[in-house]
């Protein structure tokens, strides 16, 4: 059997290792390193593929959070509300470009963000919702679009986990994960659903007017060379990783079908167990399984970690503690108890190996695992 990863990005490498090390080379080639062909094809292919107007690359998903932030004009002291159960980026831009993060809590079956929780935070200080569709399904997107258009906010969508997958509106028509809001985002880390061999990511928008502004933005606020109109960053995803995404981005349906197909063994093995609680999914997005996450009741979650591990079988928590508890974050309005759907997530959820390189034998040794620790 082969090793158990939590990503096995090797493996995923060696079925594509000819394409790969072409477009590398194509690159290295050209020594057009910075914002060369490369970049523009992936772009142009992303866009084709989402049905986006805009894409605009950038350095990683923190800097896209971050760059959509600066381009829509969202000033100090203003509030931005998000899931308190996320992984830190998601707030640390809020916070770290002066504005008031506002947490809310998570439906306790889909972990995304509560509309209604999102409603009941709103002030007259609030600007903008950041909806993120965690480990890889949708929010609720058209309850998030509605309360927006109530209050006059913007939406920025953190889709770093669910490249690729489709919301279905009430009337049945699709949009992809990060092109519904205002301006989404993404990550291209290595172990994301369509991942570089480094940092990456980029913005979605299908706004001109913003499109061009957060040009701007991720190039050190030029409207023209050498002219600074705005104050901006240095953003770029670079030519050697565009070219890899490219090859990878061709497949990315592909890798949705395999980890769906695995989330299917878990599920089947799992479903009618007592003390494991299977991802639900949301009838109104199809999931691409970022992370299959099993919710425990009455299990020493420490304990079958370590059982796993024992096993060199790898499993994670995504995440340990609420964003209001982190050291970092602490705020008087909040207090321990305030968030009990996150509270008792973070308490309870552990992660399984998840990517498209699973296959039988190793889905069996897992499964088999889990329930033998959970069973005694």
């Amino acid at each position: 059997m082969n090793k158990i990863a939590m990503v096995d990005l090797k493996r995923q490498y060696e079925k594509i290792k000819p394409e790969i090390d072409q477009a590398i080379s194509e690159v290295i080639n050209s020594t057009a390193f910075i914002n060369g062909p490369a970049v523009k094809a992936f772009q142009e292919n992303l866009e084709k593929y989402l049905d986006v107007k805009h894409v605009i690359p950038c350095a990683n998903g923190t800097d896209a959070l971050q760059v959509a932030m600066m381009a829509l004009g969202i000033k100090p002291g203003d509030e931005v509300i998000t899931t308190n159960f996320t992984f830190i980026a998601t707030a640390e831009v809020i916070a770290l470009l002066g504005f008031t993060p506002v947490v809310v809590d998570v439906d306790p079956d889909t972990f995304n963000i509560d509309p209604e929780a999102v409603r009941r935070a709103i002030t007259p200080k609030t600007k903008a919702v950041v909806p993120v569709h965690l480990f890889g399904q949708c929010a609720d997107m058209e309850a998030m679009l509605e309360i927006a258009k109530e209050h006059n906010l913007y939406v920025i969508e953190d889709a770093c986990q669910a490249i690729g997958a489709d919301y279905i509106f009430a009337d049945g028509s699709r949009k992809k994960a990060g092109t519904i809001g205002h301006v989404g985002c993404t990550s291209f880390f290595p172990s994301k659903n369509l991942g570089c061999y480094g940092d990456g990511g980029a913005i979605f928008t299908n706004d001109d007017e913003l499109a061009r502004q957060l040009r701007v933005v991720v190039n050190h606020g030029m409207t023209v060379r050498y002219y600074h109109d705005y104050v901006g960053v240095n953003s770029r995803l670079d030519s050697i990783q565009a070219a890899v995404l490219k090859v990878k981005l061709a497949r990315l349906d592909e890798y949705a079908a395999a980890r769906n197909r695995a989330a299917s063994f878990y599920d089947k093995a799992f479903g009618d167990h007592p003390k494991l609680k299977i991802p639900a999914r949301f009838e109104r997005s199809t999931h691409v399984f970022h992370q299959y996450t099993l919710v425990t009741d009455g299990i020493d979650r420490a304990a079958l970690i370590d059982f796993l591990a024992k096993r060199d079988i790898p499993a994670m928590i995504y995440y340990p503690v609420p964003l209001h508890m982190q050291k970092a974050y602490i705020d008087p309005r909040y207090r321990e108890g305030d968030f009990p759907v996150t509270e008792h997530l973070c308490q309870t959820v552990v992660s399984l190996p998840m990517h498209t390189e699973l296959d039988e034998d190793q889905l069996n040794y897992i499964t088999g695992s889990v329930l033998e620790f959970v069973n005694q």
